[in-house]
């Protein structure tokens, strides 16, 4: 480190008489300011990993001291900075936040001699005598369902940490779906409480191992809450919700096109179909999986019914990455863009109770096994499972297995039970 002086103005003196050696001043170093902290940067380990450090600092030195009138020679020294070790990201706060209405069904059994069935081409009608009194076989009340509230609980089920964005009104239906979904491990701290609305409540005609269900949206006022990054799920699954939701859709797809990372699987419900893929583009152009059944394939996208190929062009056209189509006794179809699967249906260990949910419990859990970091393959593998359970209970819920059935279930599949390329 060069020092710095300053040469005294020398007098002149006799030279007989002794002269005292002369010291140059010693002029003390300005000041060196402190060198900042290091920052250490936080967040993405990913972008921990690129981040550089900071570079080693060197410490200031003190002045040199003063030896036979000259400075001793001292030597600066690196010292390597007190960096403390770099912090992984936090996990996800939860795997699959599921997004969409929740509702109470009533279900109610009518008697095969009571009703008939018939079909024109309208589609499919259920008739019975009118204007009088009717004896049905029996009624049960099944809380906290809907196409998202099944999947939530789907979820929680198969392992997942699930968490469910809804809307309920302040009675008791409400408060009893929220402690329905709480039995089921599932977050409920997104549930909205709607003062002086009712609580969504429908009613289900059940007639042999078919449904009929008469259904009823409550006005609510749809606002999307506002999640700390903490607070982001890896997955966000959104399905069925009212009609007056629209400007919610905007709001889902604002906060999803801020935060890249996290997946979206989308299974678009009555309305949301109904309104259209360009109203919804954006929650389509988003979508990293969409699943719909074969008519809802054709009512979406536009394409040939007849033509499994065509359908899913023109879903893969929308945005989705991966396209699921179901098609009832005949399996399902999956697509990632250059892959194409046909899955056949698990075997039915009995005749169907109710098929109601079996949709919704394919959806979801395929969309699980991706969540599970399962391939498109094994997703297929389990799907039809789930569904198959569902079907052999009365409800959406009361069939949904844990992983652990779920690969029982696997382990005994037949020969058969694999997919196969089309």
């Amino acid at each position: 480190m060069d020092e710095q002086y300053q040469a005294n103005n020398q007098q002149p003196v006799n030279a007989s008489q002794p002269v005292e050696p002369s010291v140059p001043p010693i002029v003390q170093p300005q000041a060196v300011a402190q060198p900042a902290e290091p920052q250490i940067p936080t967040g993405d380990p990913a972008v921990l990993a690129a981040a550089p450090l900071a570079q080693p600092l060197h410490q200031p030195q003190a002045p040199a001291p003063i030896q036979n009138g000259a400075p001793a020679v001292v030597t600066a020294t690196a010292v390597e900075p007190q960096v403390p070790p770099l912090t992984p990201a936090p996990e996800a706060a939860f795997d699959v936040l599921s997004i969409g209405d929740i509702v109470t069904d009533a279900f109610i059994q009518l008697q095969e001699d009571q009703a008939v069935t018939y079909e024109n081409d309208e589609g499919k009608w259920l008739a019975m005598k009118f204007g009088t009194k009717l004896p049905f076989t029996d009624a049960q009340v099944v809380q906290a369902v809907g196409n998202a509230a099944n999947a939530a609980v789907a979820f929680a089920r198969l392992g997942l940490k699930s968490e469910f964005a809804t809307n309920i009104g302040d009675d008791q239906a409400g408060r009893d779906m929220v402690t329905a979904l709480q039995q089921e491990g599932i977050a409920t701290s997104l549930v909205h409480i709607n003062n002086g609305f009712k609580s969504n409540y429908h009613y289900v005609l059940r007639y042999k191992a078919e449904r009929t269900i008469l259904i009823k949206h409550e006005e609510y006022d749809y606002q999307w809450p506002h999640l700390r990054p903490s607070e982001l799920p890896r997955w966000v699954y959104f399905s069925s919700i009212s009609e007056r939701a629209l400007p919610y859709h905007d709001q889902v797809a604002d906060w999803l096109e801020a935060n890249p990372e996290v997946k979206l699987a989308f299974q678009p419900g009555t309305f949301q179909m109904e309104a259209g893929a360009e109203r919804l583009k954006r929650i389509y152009q988003r979508s990293d999986m969409m699943v719909l059944n074969r008519e809802e394939a054709v009512l979406v996208g536009g394409g040939d019914w007849h033509n499994i190929h065509d359908l899913m062009d023109k879903l893969h056209a929308l945005g989705p990455k991966i396209v699921v189509i179901t098609d009832g006794p005949d399996g399902a179809y999956a697509s990632d863009g250059e892959q194409r699967l046909k899955m056949p249906l698990y075997p039915d260990p009995g005749p169907p109770v109710d098929r109601t949910g079996a949709g919704d419990a394919f959806a979801s859990t395929f969309v699980a096994a991706l969540a599970k970091g399962n391939t498109i393959e094994g997703a297929l593998q389990w799907a039809p499972i789930n569904s198959m359970s569902v079907v052999q209970a009365v409800g959406a819920q009361a069939g949904l297995l844990s992983e652990e059935k779920l690969e029982k279930y696997l382990e005994t599949a037949p020969e058969w039970y694999k997919p196969e390329a089309f």
